[in-house]
């Protein structure tokens, strides 16, 4: 089975994860809190390998420029539906994270939450995103080491990020109310400004 086909069968369910979902409001509001202090006032957002959009919405809702990019087309449909719904305005295209098909230079912030950890080259594919921003813009990182063995750790990450930039800021999200209960691995976000 292909990456698209294995995120194709996991749309319908994707959702029902509350930090996926973001349907609770306790855990959309973390989410907010910890997102919206990182990016600039209404600015362009690449949203690589945005699944079902959740966070798409919740930035768009905020008044964002957000365009989301994700391998599976199944993932882009339910996203599509979410932004509607929600009656934002948001911009999904069916591609892959490792070589979003968006325009260099045009991005105020390059957003990804655990998804770089699944890149076949994550060096590589940081560099991609990297060259998707306008002259001062951001990269947000989300990621972890989780309970399983999979994922990056935050050295990793943070080692991955200063390759491309000058600077990595590391917060530790282990605030239970991010996820929808108490976790018990390494969860975190690491970000550029420059």
């Amino acid at each position: 089975m292909d990456t698209a086909e294995y995120w194709d069968r996991q749309a319908a369910h994707f959702d029902e994860s509350p930090d996926h979902g973001l349907n609770d409001p306790v855990v959309r509001t973390a989410w907010s809190k910890v997102l919206l202090p990182l990016l600039p006032t209404e600015c362009n957002v690449a949203d690589l390998g945005c699944g079902t959009g959740s966070l798409s919405v919740l930035l768009a809702e905020h008044g964002h420029c957000v365009t989301g990019v994700d391998v599976s087309s199944r993932m882009v449909e339910a996203a599509v539906a979410k932004a509607s719904a929600a009656g934002v305005d948001a911009t999904f295209i069916v591609g892959d994270a490792a070589e979003p098909p968006l325009a260099p230079g045009a991005y105020d912030v390059v957003l990804s939450r655990h998804v770089l950890w699944a890149m076949p080259d994550p060096d590589e594919a940081l560099g991609r995103w990297v060259r998707l921003l306008r002259p001062g813009g951001r990269v947000v990182l989300v990621e972890g080491r989780w309970w399983t063995g999979a994922g990056l750790s935050a050295a990793e990450v943070t080692e991955l990020l200063l390759r491309h930039r000058s600077e990595a800021r590391l917060q530790h999200l282990e605030d239970a109310e991010l996820w929808g209960g108490p976790i018990g691995d390494e969860r975190f976000l690491v970000h550029s400004t420059a």
